[in-house]
């Protein structure tokens, strides 16, 4: 199965050629195909890694376990998602002069952006994940500002700074870590996960805490943990609706992944509550603010940019509560959260498209005058407020379950609490924005919001199914996958 990573890897690299050198149809249609082949050789690799396998090539550079498939899994699916949806969301603009350029330019961008995304859980040292996430970082910041307008160019920008002067102090965690591993290793030696993991009780113990908390810090910064948080709200925002939803659902936990990886080290070299405490710290720093900022939203985007920090919270929460089923809910989070904020940022987009504005205030009747859009972004925002018969729920129900079990009453109380804050602040919102009649004065002021184009829909139809699917009925093999997932964070089996 080796072959089929360094094909996942191919594939949008391909696609980024013929977007180069071909017509945009061609870039086109080269996206949405390797979009769904990304999504179809991610489920395949998960399913080969779920009993504990370990898949690697490129002589150990390229490596995937059940810990890093969870991840592949979110990031396939709004790849995919994201090409599907693209094709209709820049299709409103086809008639403009400057289209062909700059849908070349776009594919080109989101498929190198795919790409980078889909290295980040196959890289086999701190090194090379660590390179990986600074691809990200460069070629998504030139995704946000595509458009080019004023907002756009300073969101950019204020992402670059601050995501560089996080990943550099990620990168000084990686050197603290390979020094202590000095003493074990060698004076030389590369930095893979599995040798740091397997030396762990040779390494210094301040050393490793100083490192762990470093990497919370440094690829915090571009999970969007407070108070690293504050160039998330502007990149989303100013982003196009597909890259947002990548941005949210996939680099998001691509840099939590990463986080990870240090949590196995720290665990592995008996600083496991060390590292949990750490964890929740973030967690409920991040949950109390996003909960209060939602509140006060006067953009969709934004709003939805803050509810990202909010379930990147409870993910830190599900992983510090450290219970087995906690845990098991904060990596099924990553995925369920991927598909439900997929769907809201989809749904965002659409209308936008339809009504020309990201202010809550402009967008009135939304669920007649887009009997598509309106509903499903609504369902979406369900969704991420963990409604049951939603996959949000049920992940967010096995952490609280797990925190209760541990027990960690004030961390899951805490939860709860700011979760249902959050939850009247998007419901609020959303429910203006959908349910809300439109005025008179609306229905005469111009053209009348409407669907745009049906690949739109399909989008949101795809992130709506595997929402309620999760939500409805979780497979087993998903089930073994975050298990065995756990296990190799240092969770013993439920």
């Amino acid at each position: 199965m080796s072959w089929a990573l360094f094909t996942l890897l191919g594939v949008p690299l391909a696609a980024v050629l013929l977007a180069l050198f071909g017509g945009w149809r061609l870039a086109r249609a080269a996206t949405v195909l390797a979009g769904v082949a990304s999504l179809g050789l991610a489920v395949a690799v998960a399913i080969a890694v779920e009993h504990g396998r370990v898949l690697g090539g490129g002589h150990g550079w390229i490596r995937i376990d059940s810990l890093g498939a969870v991840f592949l899994l979110a990031t396939g699916l709004l790849y995919a998602m994201a090409a599907v949806f693209s094709v209709g969301y820049l299709g409103v603009d086809q008639t403009d002069a400057d289209f062909p350029r700059f849908a070349r330019r776009y594919f080109a961008l989101l498929n190198l952006f795919g790409w980078s995304m889909l290295l980040v859980p196959l890289a086999a040292d701190f090194g090379t994940l660590w390179v990986a996430l600074e691809l990200t970082t460069i070629i998504s910041a030139l995704l946000v500002a595509i458009d080019r307008t004023d907002a756009a160019l300073e969101a950019a920008w204020k992402y670059v700074l601050i995501a560089s002067s996080g990943l550099g102090i990620a990168l000084l965690s990686i050197i603290v870590l390979y020094a202590t591993g000095t003493h074990a290793l060698g004076s030389a030696y590369l930095p893979r996960f599995v040798r740091f993991i397997a030396h762990a009780h040779g390494l210094s113990q301040d050393a490793v805490r100083l490192s762990f908390v470093l990497a919370v810090v440094g690829f915090g910064t571009k999970v969007g943990f407070v108070p690293m948080h504050t160039w998330l709200p502007d990149a989303h925002s100013e982003a196009p609706a597909p890259v947002s939803a990548l941005l949210s659902g996939s680099l998001l936990s691509g840099a939590f992944y990463a986080i990870l990886r240090f949590f196995q080290v720290t665990v592995a070299s008996g600083e496991r509550a060390f590292a949990e405490h750490v964890l929740i710290v973030f967690g409920v720093m991040s949950l109390v603010a996003a909960s209060f900022f939602v509140l006060r939203q006067g953009s969709y985007k934004r709003l939805l940019a803050y509810s990202s920090i909010e379930h990147m919270g409870i993910i830190a929460l599900g992983v510090g509560f450290g219970a087995p089923l906690a845990v098991a809910g904060a990596l099924l989070h990553v995925i369920t959260h991927a598909s439900a904020k997929g769907l809201a940022f989809f749904g965002s987009g659409s209308l936008l498209r339809g009504y020309d504005t990201k202010e809550v205030e402009g967008v009135t009747g939304a669920g007649m005058a887009m009997p598509w859009t309106g509903p499903m972004f609504f369902a979406g925002a369900l969704a991420l407020c963990g409604l049951p018969l939603s996959g949000v729920f049920r992940s967010e129900f096995e952490i609280v379950a797990g925190g209760f079990a541990r027990p960690q009453y004030v961390g899951v109380t805490l939860l709860l609490v700011f979760v249902n804050l959050a939850f009247f602040g998007v419901i609020w919102h959303a429910g203006r924005m959908v349910l809300t009649p439109r005025a008179a004065a609306d229905q005469d002021g111009g053209a009348s919001p409407r669907e745009r184009s049906a690949w739109m829909v399909a989008g949101m139809l795809g992130c709506l199914f595997v929402s309620v699917a999760l939500g409805l009925h979780l497979p087993g093999d998903l089930s073994t996958l975050l298990s065995n997932a756990g296990h190799r964070l240092g969770v013993p089996a439920p």
